[in-house]
């Protein structure tokens, strides 16, 4: 696949039109249309719907889209760290809140103080989004929870979470009664630990409310609306967190790891990244 074409074809999305992607490519829009039809011929499929003088991404274009960025950013890498030798360039993340909010800023601290030709862009989402942004290569790597199933992926431990249950001050029994509990969205490890839980000791809840950070989530708890696990660090650190009652979680609940995976091979702002991650002896290669 030729990186011109990669190249003409995101500019074309970037600028919304081709007449803004010849000018910041420096060709005239006639060629610009040109390369991309012969694009869609050699690769078989339409990569826009054309409506009127607007362009929009049919799903081939949005699947190409995301190798497209992978592709010139490699590229673009290379070329940068053969002619110079510093470590530079963007280095796209995914992260669970819970790590964003209370493990990673020191982290990050010294990677850009080490570091200061890396820009860093960090996502934060559930597990189950972040492994899908990795398949669609919207993020290089990801700080997500065990336990995943793609095993195809490379990893390596990095934090070790202790969890709680929290809930509001007063609140009855776990066993008491229907409960509303609180947590993230789909793809949360956390929330299905809770309802595996529930399960255990035979309690019954009538729904899920789920809400986008921590710190609604303890808010929530504390007034009463339900019960929430969260990592004991993140509790410490939120605003409410003398507002609710914390319970321990049995054994087999109560640790959990989160690892940092990745596809392929890493590119040298990510194996400087792993250098300043806590000390791990474990690693996990693609299978």
């Amino acid at each position: 696949m030729d990186l011109d074409d990669l190249d003409i074809f995101r500019c074309v999305v970037r600028e919304g039109g081709v007449t803004r992607a010849a000018a910041m490519l420096h060709r005239v829009p006639s060629n610009v249309t040109t390369r991309i039809k012969q694009f869609e011929a050699r690769l078989g499929v339409a990569l826009f719907r054309r409506q009127g003088r607007s362009l929009t991404l049919t799903e081939a274009g949005r699947t190409l889209l995301g190798h497209a960025e992978a592709l010139l950013q490699m590229a673009d890498l290379a070329e940068q760290e053969l002619r110079s030798g510093v470590v530079r360039g963007v280095l796209r993340l995914g992260s669970l809140e819970s790590a964003a909010g209370a493990r990673l800023p020191p982290i990050l601290s010294a990677f850009h103080a080490q570091f200061p030709d890396v820009t860093i862009e960090l996502q934060t989402g559930t597990t189950r989004a972040m492994l899908r942004q990795l398949e669609r290569f919207e993020i290089e790597a990801a700080f997500v929870s065990e336990p995943f199933d793609r095993t195809s992926l490379s990893s390596v431990p990095v934090f070790d979470e202790e969890l709680v249950l929290i809930t509001g001050r007063n609140a009855p029994g776990i066993g008491t009664g229907r409960r509303t509990l609180v947590a993230f969205p789909h793809g949360c490890s956390y929330r299905q630990r809770l309802i595996e839980w529930l399960a255990e000791e035979g309690a019954s809840y009538d729904r899920v409310l789920e809400m986008s950070s921590y710190h609604a989530i303890v808010a929530c708890v504390a007034a009463g609306t339900g019960m929430a696990i969260v990592p004991a660090e993140v509790l410490d650190h939120a605003v409410m967190s003398t507002a609710v009652e914390r319970h321990p979680l049995p054994a087999h609940l109560r640790r959990n790891r989160t690892r940092l995976v990745w596809s392929g091979e890493a590119s040298a702002a990510l194996r400087a990244l792993m250098a300043l991650l806590p000390d791990r002896a474990e690693t996990r290669p693609a299978a």
